[in-house]
């Protein structure tokens, strides 16, 4: 796990200690990803710089320093990632008569190797791992920047700069490109926007205008002579789940179990190869209990475990994750958090994350990672269960209110959601309140008002897509919020993929997978891990278990009302039922009591009137009204709030 960085173009004028400069200014930006070691190298004739930041986790020796050379000298490469097959890729090079004189035994070494031997997209199609790369083709005078199938590794790029001056920028943080004199900081409302919906941002997009991420499974080539990068695609996420939904796996739920488990094992062995110290987080939750299982079934020595807990009980799952642990055997830490200590690590989300980001699980997740690298270097997790085996309870509750809502015309229920929005939610909780005493306990909800106004929303949807949208959208038209403010198309709006095939359940698992799991999810845990320089790993994105997954039928990870039942089987050969079965509670921490209590006062700053209108981001209006309506209690408006509050946040700590 590293940070890579460069640049391509003539802005230098031959000044080859300044490029040197410019790439290790780049390079400390990234020093957190890569505290162990650092390189830099640039060609003249390219131009083109590179920069590399090593956290050193396989072949600690000098023979794995980047940026690397193929013994070839085609090809010059800076890697971030890992090859878990890496030694398998070596046996085939060596059998094939193919290979080099090895210098040491790094991944690095054999990817290079691969590119000598296959070329770059063959090496990275046999190639099972998580990976951002740029390589230059010093024949081709050609760079070409990769990302891995599913997105764990973060790579943007960008043109920055106008003429014969203009560079091409590329690194796996925002913060190597603001680094480079050339990079203009100009914000992109667009992007913007997106956030206020999604509480990320979504590839190809950035914050910022003119950069990209490049997005997963893709492999991006540029040169000077061809400025209009070229991109490719040598994995496609909606390609695997149409073909597996054509051609199901065929054996008995029995086999199927049997197979899932081997699949996993095999992926979590590859994924414990390591020179360094290496643990797992373990929530007591089915996934990363299971990877915890399957890593404990294949060690020689107690597995390291890590859990945080919270004193308050909504939001504790330490004691689940302990009693876990003490199943299998691990040696377990975990660390009780107060709420003071959670605040705390707020100060530090802008420059944690580089980008502005909302998903307010980026808190925990940082304390976790933090707990973790005191005592290894590389901690595999339990991510996408939920999206490849159908976890999350919003599949099962979106399904369910398109077939009630869909019952009635489209028309009577906009009619219906227009005179629920009518009346102001504290009206409702009144009317609510007037008759609490006659209605049965079921029926009895704090905040009516609120959740009937959202369900409006929901009533109003014009087909399923548009239901799950509002479910998922913090800001549903955020454009009313943002000045200029747009929203761009993306896979959830307007450049969603076709995905024939599909029931409801399966095309919102399809969506998540390709949208929300690596924009959000892989996005907090890998800034928020390398934050402090720990290295993650997520077996259950192995492509094989990626695709083996989307082979399996829909009743086998959805059956009799339970959720990820196939995974659950194979969790149960290692650990008992009894100790799993408890309703599903997130990663949260409770941000709307904070917003009302200890943040109140941060809050008001970044929201305040006169300085959301000075700025010029956000209509100061909509955002004050949900503000006053939070401090109140009339609503719970702490998504929203967040979202703005993070920007604001990121944006004071950029400037």
């Amino acid at each position: 796990m590293c940070g890579l960085v460069g640049f391509l173009g003539n802005g230098f004028g031959g000044d080859k200690a300044g490029a040197h400069a410019v790439v290790k200014r780049m390079t400390d930006a990234v020093l957190s990803r890569g505290p162990d070691d650092a390189g830099s190298w640039f060609c003249e004739n390219g131009p083109i710089g590179l920069g590399h930041r090593r956290l050193a986790i396989v072949d600690l020796s000098p023979a794995g320093h980047q940026p690397m050379a193929a013994a070839s000298g085609r090809y010059m490469m800076v890697f971030n990632g890992e090859i878990y097959n890496h030694a398998l890729l070596r046996k085939e090079l060596e059998t094939g008569g193919k290979a080099p004189v090895w210098r040491g035994h790094s991944d690095t070494e054999t990817l290079l190797a691969g590119f000598d031997a296959w070329g770059i997209q063959k090496t990275i199609e046999r190639a099972i791992g998580m990976f951002a790369i740029a390589v230059w083709d010093r024949e081709l005078k050609m760079l070409s920047l990769v990302r891995d199938r599913l997105g764990e590794k973060p790579l943007y790029y960008g043109w920055q700069g106008n003429g014969e001056n203009a560079v091409f920028l590329f690194g796996s943080e925002l913060s190597a490109l603001r680094a480079h004199p050339h990079f203009v900081n100009k914000i992109d409302r667009g992007a913007l926007s997106l956030l206020l919906r999604n509480s990320y941002i979504p590839a190809p997009y950035s914050i910022y205008q003119g950069i990209s991420k490049l997005a997963p499974g893709k492999i991006l080539c540029v040169s000077l002579e061809q400025r209009e990068p070229k991109i490719v695609t040598y994995w496609a996420g909606d390609s695997v789940v149409e073909a597996g939904v054509r051609n199901p796996f065929a054996g008995s739920p029995e086999e199927a179990v049997i197979e899932l488990e081997h699949l996993l094992m095999d992926a979590v062995r590859q994924q414990m190869m390591a020179d360094v110290p290496l643990g797992a987080f373990l929530s007591g939750g089915v996934d990363s209990s299971t990877v915890v299982a399957l890593m404990q079934a294949q060690a020689t020595r107690p597995v390291k475990t890590f859990s945080i807990g919270f004193h308050e009980p909504g939001y504790n799952e330490a004691e689940h994750a302990k009693a876990v642990a003490a199943h299998l055997g691990t040696e377990h830490t975990e660390l009780y958090v107060t709420s003071r200590e959670a605040r705390e690590v707020i100060p530090s989300l802008p420059s944690l994350y580089n980008e502005p980001f909302s998903d307010s699980s980026q808190i925990p997740t940082y304390l976790v990672s933090r707990l973790a690298r005191q005592h290894v270097t590389v901690s595999l997790s339990g991510d996408a269960g939920d999206e490849l085996f159908c976890g999350y309870n919003r599949y099962k509750m979106a399904s369910r209110m398109w077939d009630n809502i869909s019952m009635a015309p489209s028309v009577l229920r906009r009619v219906a959601a227009a005179g629920i929005t009518s009346i102001s939610p504290k009206h409702w909780n009144v009317l609510a309140g007037s008759v609490k005493g006659v209605l049965p306990r079921s029926l009895r909800f704090a905040n009516v008002g609120d959740k009937l106004h959202k369900g409006a929303a929901v009533l109003a949807s014009r087909d399923f897509d548009s239901l799950y949208l509002h479910l998922c959208a913090h800001w549903y038209d955020p454009a009313e919020v943002v000045v200029d403010g747009f929203q761009p198309p993306t896979v959830l709006v307007e450049d969603a993929p076709r995905l024939e095939g599909l029931d409801k359940i399966q095309r919102m698992m399809a969506l998540d997978m390709l949208a929300y799991l690596p924009d959000d999810i892989l996005a907090k845990v890998d800034r928020a891990a390398m934050g402090v320089s720990l290295e993650t790993r997520v077996p259950m994105l192995d492509h094989r278990v990626v695709e083996f997954a989307w082979k399996l039928p829909q009743s086998l990870k959805l059956r009799e009302g339970q959720s990820k039942w196939v995974l659950r089987e194979v969790l149960y050969r290692h650990v008992p039922k009894a100790l799993i079965e408890r309703p599903k509670m997130g990663f949260a921490v409770p941000i709307a009591d904070w917003l009302r209590g200890p943040l109140r006062d941060w809050a008001e700053t970044l929201l305040d009137e006169r300085r959301l209108r000075e700025e010029g981001y956000f209509h100061a209006g909509p955002i004050r009204t949900k503000w006053k309506q939070h401090l109140s209690g009339q609503r719970n408006w702490q998504a929203h709030l967040w979202d703005v509050l993070m920007f604001q946040s990121w944006l004071e700590h950029n400037r």
